[in-house]
């Protein structure tokens, strides 16, 4: 092969590099204990809200039903963090809690941040009661971290 050939073979390799590189930076591989109570589960989402807006709480619940409709609830694992102001939509008296509980049966699992609850009881006195049905998780944004590094995709609506 001449220098040409040589140039020529390289460029392909430098362009098929550039065109994959990217794709492959974007894909994460699920860890196989990514989520143990889902074990036939093919996709793997996290929902987070640390807002307390009410729309914004209505979307979190669509998008966790809209993709329990899209794949089945055994073919994908969603979870939804709860933290900061965010943590509103899973205290008991919500408004939302019907929809919470019926998600929960479905297969949807739903954490609160335990840092937000404390820092709630420092200044009112008080620990707020929240949805018995979810999981306090020490740190919501520590949480969505190990959630990401298992294989799961981080969905913000």
């Amino acid at each position: 092969m001449n220098r040409r050939g040589y140039i020529q073979a390289l460029s392909v390799l430098v362009f098929a590099w550039a065109a994959i590189g990217p794709l492959a930076a974007q894909t994460r591989p699920v860890k196989p204990d990514a989520a143990p109570d889902k074990p036939f589960a093919e996709h793997f989402i996290a929902l987070q809200l640390s807002d307390a807006d009410a729309k914004k709480e209505r979307l979190v619940l669509s998008v966790a039903s809209n993709v329990l409709k899209a794949y089945g609830p055994d073919k994908v694992a969603v979870e939804v963090v709860t933290f900061g102001p965010g943590i509103d939509l899973l205290r008991a008296t919500n408004e939302h809690r019907v929809l919470v509980d019926s998600l929960v049966s479905q297969g949807v699992r739903f954490n609160f941040c335990g840092n937000t609850l404390d820092s709630i009881e420092r200044e009112t006195g008080k620990r707020p009661t929240m949805n018995p049905h979810a999981h306090e998780v020490q740190v919501g944004v520590g949480h969505m971290l190990d959630l990401a590094e298992r294989g799961f995709t981080i969905v913000r609506p």
